[in-house]
């Protein structure tokens, strides 16, 4: 059995010939002798170092182009449509696996697999899998080269659409490598295809195995992806590394690594909140991330919208950055109504997946219009039927330089100081418009405790109600109840200096199941109380959930909402809640000994409290008219 080669010892290196890896002069020789180990396993054709210039991203899209696995979109310069195969369109959260050395540490809500069994199975089906191909070599940065928060790691790959999307995610190239030198500090990262060719045998467009592994070993800090070439299971730097693996690195390390966006919000009167806020796939994270505000003097700047690291600054602060390089956006839904920042940000030099092609060259997927324009090619290329599905793929993608956003911060790429943090998530019912916890430990149960209806961005019933505390349950890349544990440590640590922490739900339907709450522009008016709420401004109300709006305290100045719908945005009816602790109970259960008693204690004082809350009802109600 073919064995994988075992971690880079990042210091030292056996001598191996520069031919066979045709390395830049001055690599670091671990870091060579890393790279031909994974050479002399997969038995590329010939080897390519990233140096993240324009010319080799020209060279790549020539590549793809002459392949077939991207065509041009002629109404928007730079930019290019790919069409993955219909098998491979989405995360593999069935097949992604953290492989601890302690089936514990991988904890229950991960797939475990031992290390070294999984090391068996990745050594075979990795043995010649980049026969007849390139192996790409990638040195990237995650946050700006030698930022007091970055990480570095490499990604080798064996699919150019790999390298080409890496070029906009991250800070790819000759610095990354050169910041590598003497260091043991970077993540080694493989990734293919697990297509080798035959010499004369002819290529498809989007080559993939059907078998597939997304392998991480916390321990060694390595990732190992097969089979499939799409979005986070091949883009190896942004789930697996920027989540997976950082996360543990900030629990050995006393950092966070969070799925959250981040953005500034101004006012013109010069007062500041920096936010970072926690969403499921596809639940408006960056639409939050790019808001345009409807009420006057407010102004948001993007930070960033999907990954977010946080350090306690010497100051006692929580200090953010946003480590990625772009944004890998979900398409359906997204419009000039929804997000006209994101629209005018995908005007040039933008990387679509699985989005339907208009008979003028432009690219379209559902809710960008009200009507599907005549003459569409879907997302597989062929002439657009209703009876075949949607014209774009649910989980279709953009891919873009995050400096092409008009709302991106002249400062984007520095640390900021973190002022509040929000959770939410996609229910129907029940979750109010906004909330406040009452502290730190209340404030990690409300974020453990997020729920969302199931999206297209994973494996899973659409429409389903599915707990996911942080948005981290596939992301997080140890036991989740040791991660509990690190939040309220964190909030320990930081002290008064904690920011404060919120609850929103855009997303509360009526009894007909239209939208109670307005959102996009509108969710400026819950940012300015949060905002009111950081600075001590604004007036809250305690009750048995979280601290809510007191009357007044929400600017509803032009918007028509009447009393009753606003009522049902803040209603908390104790039963059904009661219930929902029961739910997360069960799932604070499997657990067992590693989460943490704060998470306990709060669970009961809430349901403490909604049973007072019941009871007083109750009570009136059985008082005499």
């Amino acid at each position: 059995m073919t064995l994988l080669p075992p971690a880079p010892t990042r210091s030292s290196a056996k001598p191996v010939k520069p031919a066979l890896v045709n390395a830049p002069e001055g690599a670091d020789p671990g870091v060579v002798s890393w790279v031909a180990s994974i050479a002399e396993l997969t038995e590329p054709k010939d080897i390519v170092w990233a140096d993240g210039t324009p010319e080799e991203y020209q060279r790549l899209v020539d590549i793809m182009l002459e392949a077939g696995t991207i065509v041009p979109v002629p109404a928007r310069p730079n930019s290019y449509l790919a069409r993955s195969n219909p098998d491979d369109v989405a995360r593999m959260e069935s097949r992604t696996f953290i492989c601890a050395e302690d089936s514990d540490d991988a904890g229950p809500t991960n797939n475990w697999r031992d290390p070294e069994s999984m090391r068996q199975v990745l050594g075979g089906l990795f043995d010649g899998a980049m026969r007849g191909r390139t192996m790409f070599v990638i040195p990237f940065s995650m946050g700006v080269v030698g930022g007091p928060i970055s990480k570095l790691g490499i990604e080798i790959t064996d699919s150019p659409y790999v390298v080409a999307s890496m070029h906009a995610m991250t800070r790819v190239g000759t610095a990354a490598l050169e910041a590598m030198h003497g260091t043991k500090d970077w993540v080694p990262a493989v990734h293919s295809i697990g297509a080798p060719l035959a010499e004369g045998e002819q290529d498809v467009p989007w080559p993939f195995n059907s078998t597939r592994y997304i392998s991480h070993f916390p321990e060694t800090r390595e990732i190992w992806s097969f089979g499939s070439a799409y979005g986070g299971n091949a883009l190896l730097a942004k789930k697996c590394f920027a989540l997976r693996i950082a996360s543990v690195q900030a629990r050995d390390e006393g950092w966070l690594a969070e799925h959250m966006l981040l953005l500034r919000m101004r006012h013109e009167d010069g007062r500041v909140m920096h936010l970072a806020g926690a969403f499921p796939s596809a639940c408006g994270k960056t639409n939050l991330a790019m808001l345009q505000p409807t009420i006057p003097g407010w102004k948001v700047e993007t930070l960033g919208d999907d990954i977010v690291w946080m350090r306690p600054g010497d100051d006692g602060r929580l200090w953010a950055i946003n480590p990625e390089n772009g944004f890998f956006g979900v398409a359906p839904g997204t419009s000039e109504k929804t997000n006209a920042t994101a629209m005018a940000m995908m005007t040039h030099d933008t990387m679509f997946t699985n989005v339907a092609l208009t008979a003028d060259g432009d690219v379209w997927w559902e809710g960008m219009t009200k009507e599907a324009p005549e003459g569409l090619t879907d997302w597989q290329g062929r002439p657009y039927d209703p009876a075949n599905g949607p014209a774009a793929h649910p989980n279709a993608r953009f891919t873009v330089r995050a400096e092409q956003a008009p709302s991106i911060a002249p400062d984007w790429e520095e640390a900021v100081p973190l002022d509040a943090i929000i959770f939410g998530g996609r229910r129907p019912t029940q979750v109010p418009l906004v909330m406040q916890a009452r502290d730190w430990e209340h404030g990690v149960y409300i974020g453990s405790t997020v729920s969302s209806q199931q999206t297209a961005a994973a494996e899973g019933t659409v429409g389903d109600i599915r707990r996911d505390p942080f948005a981290m349950l596939p992301f997080c890349g140890y036991n989740m109840g040791d991660y509990f544990s690190h939040w309220i440590d964190m909030g320990h640590r930081l002290g008064r200096h904690a920011p404060k922490i919120f609850s929103v739900n855009w997303f509360r339907r009526d009894e007909d199941g239209g939208f109670l709450w307005p959102g996009f522009g509108e969710n400026a008016r819950v940012l300015e109380w949060i905002a009111g709420r950081v600075a001590g401004t604004a007036e809250g109300v305690d009750t048995a959930i979280g601290v809510m709006p007191a009357t007044g305290a929400l600017n509803l100045e032009g918007l028509e909402l009447d009393q009753e719908t606003l009522n049902e945005l803040f209603e908390v009816r104790p039963k059904p809640w009661l219930s929902e602790l029961v739910d997360v109970e069960a799932f604070f259960g499997q657990f067992g000994h590693s989460l943490p008693t704060g998470l306990v204690r709060q669970l009961n004082h809430v349901r403490w409290r909604l049973e007072h809350m019941q009871q007083t009802q109750l009570q009136a109600q059985a008082v005499p008219a």
